[in-house]
């Protein structure tokens, strides 16, 4: 079948393709094809949250191991007898307000956490970053863990490995996009689908509940994974593709439904841009695949636009915004107090989680039936090759206030308290090295994480924390755990922290096998890290 066209219908469509502008990036992909099964999973919605720490965290400055042992070997390495100290100050060290913001006195000490309950931290005592008090405050009230030395790994991996060229390692290590893509895909920089999106795509049929078919599609492929910042591999699958909105709002045609103020021409735009035949001169074939998927992905992004836009919660109303502030750039709520400088700044990561908080609630205002979603948020700053106290300790603060920021949200949601509905945890490309390059680190491999939510069982260090060493007099570490530099091989891999997560969200066993490529060469007894509840 053709139909007649004009040159002008031909144009006046391409400038309506155009037209969409911040609407492009809606997640409304021409590969997204495929119809997931339902999973079998129980009632009620359950989200995870990744909060990215780009750039590469310095773990050991993050969590800390303060037994004397582990103490000594931290000091030795990172506080040396002249130069720059990277070393943290002990438990119990008041900070000192007049020292300079680049120093560990101006900080003051490390804040001490529980965890006794595992026989694997037997003999060992632990504290965070000293910007972390509220992560401490939450790790007390048992709704913050710590995962120890979890990083990429292709199979159980010893120093003797390390050092074989015959033994399985992950690819491009130490690479930046390489190991962003790897945590989030299995493979390096080019993959297409990440492990959120592929459990996305076992869940999507859970989604949707109570729509008609033609809305209940949209909402599985856009809306079970989500971002408000820039779209990561993470959240990408076979079917599901992540929606990208803005930082305080949904991308759309127009605003209000309007464009140059008139609901007119917003219509008519929208009718244009929703065409794929207009009539006149010109025949193009409507089996013509550009015209087709072209069609179809705009008829998504507006269908999308809409069912979001009109019920989005807005700004200045709580429990995600004080009461008024209906610019989120001033709100008091998304500050935080630097700790180097003694100011109050505004907090990107709380922005782009009160945004999350907003596109969560949608799920109730507009009754769109989710029950499993996915978000993905960032934090940038984390790359300290020089710096390191101040840089790391304002990145600090900043995951600090902004994780609290979430929980205090999550428990005052309008749909009730959702701390136990949402689970949030924080990965990064690589750890850091233990020794200092002089005022800062390089990039390492192994580091440690947190989980934050009402089903986590906190109170605890799960995993296997490592044990540090110092080097001797050719570099070397002891340490079975520390290679050149003292970087950390990692005693978890992904695979299993992933598999804890996607166990909680009611991913089947069989489908985490499928979807997490190493996850065999581990024995089955540690797929589940054991920090969530069922």
């Amino acid at each position: 079948m053709t139909t007649t066209r004009s040159r002008r219908g031909f144009l006046q469509d391409a400038f309506g393709f155009s037209a969409l502008g911040a609407a492009a990036p809606l997640g409304l992909n021409l590969s997204a094809v495929t119809q997931a099964a339902a999973q079998s999973a129980g009632p009620g919605y359950r989200a995870l949250v990744c909060v990215f720490m780009s750039g590469g965290n310095d773990a050991f400055n993050t969590v800390l191991a303060t037994d004397t042992s582990s103490w000594s070997a931290y000091t030795t390495q990172r506080k040396p007898s002249s130069g720059t100290s990277i070393a943290l100050m002990p438990v119990g060290t008041a900070s000192d307000s007049n020292a300079s913001g680049s120093t560990p006195e101006r900080l003051g000490g490390v804040l001490p956490i529980g965890a006794s309950s595992r026989a694997a931290n037997a003999g060992r005592t632990f504290a965070l970053h000293p910007a972390l008090a509220q992560l401490q405050q939450m790790h007390q009230d048992g709704r913050v863990a710590v995962l120890a030395n979890v990083g990429p790994l292709t199979r159980p991996t010893t120093k003797t490995d390390w050092n074989s060229a015959l033994a399985s390692k992950p690819v491009k290590l130490f690479s930046h996009n390489d190991q962003s893509s790897t945590w989030q895909a299995f493979k390096p920089e080019g993959a297409g689908e990440g492990w959120a999106g592929l459990m996305g795509d076992v869940l999507m049929g859970l989604n949707g509940q109570g729509r008609n078919a033609t809305d209940a599609q949209l909402i599985q492929r856009s809306f079970t994974c989500m971002t408000p910042t820039s779209l990561g591999v993470w959240m990408a699958g076979h079917s599901v593709r992540p929606y990208q909105s803005s930082l305080t709002d949904v991308a759309g045609l127009g605003r209000t439904g309007k464009i140059y103020d008139s609901a007119r021409l917003q219509a008519g735009v929208a009718a244009v841009m929703g065409k794929l035949n207009t009539g006149g001169s010109t025949t193009v074939s409507t089996n013509s695949l550009f015209g087709v998927d072209h069609q179809a992905i705009v008829q998504r992004a507006l269908q999308a636009s809409d069912m979001l836009g009109s019920q989005l919660a807005p700004l200045g109303t709580g429990p995600w915004s004080t009461n008024g502030a209906t610019n989120a750039w001033n709100d008091p709520l998304l500050q935080y107090v630097s700790p180097v400088s003694g100011a109050t700044r505004f907090n990107q990561l709380a922005l782009q989680l009160q945004m999350v908080a907003r596109l969560i609630d949608t799920n109730r205002r507009a009754s769109l039936g989710i029950n499993r979603q996915f978000f993905m948020v960032n934090l940038s700053g984390f790359d300290t090759h020089s710096g390191q106290i101040a840089g790391h300790a304002e990145v600090m603060a900043q995951l600090n206030h902004a994780m609290a920021y979430f929980d205090r949200v999550l428990g005052a949601m309008p749909a009730g308290d959702m701390r136990s509905q949402v689970t949030t945890f924080t990965a990064s490309e690589f750890g850091r090295t233990f020794t200092s390059n002089g005022d800062g680190t390089d990039h390492g491999w192994g580091g440690h994480h947190l989980i934050m939510g009402g089903a986590v069982i906190g109170t605890e260090v799960y995993g296997t924390f490592p044990t540090y060493s110092t080097a001797n007099t050719s570099g070397v570490f002891s340490s079975p755990d520390q290679i050149q530099n003292g970087v950390l091989i990692p005693t978890t891999s992904v695979d299993q922290y992933a598999y804890t997560l996607g166990k909680w969200m009611g991913v089947s066993d069989s489908n985490l096998r499928s979807i997490l490529p190493n996850l065999s060469q581990f024995n089955s007894s540690s797929y589940d890290l054991g920090f969530m509840r069922a």
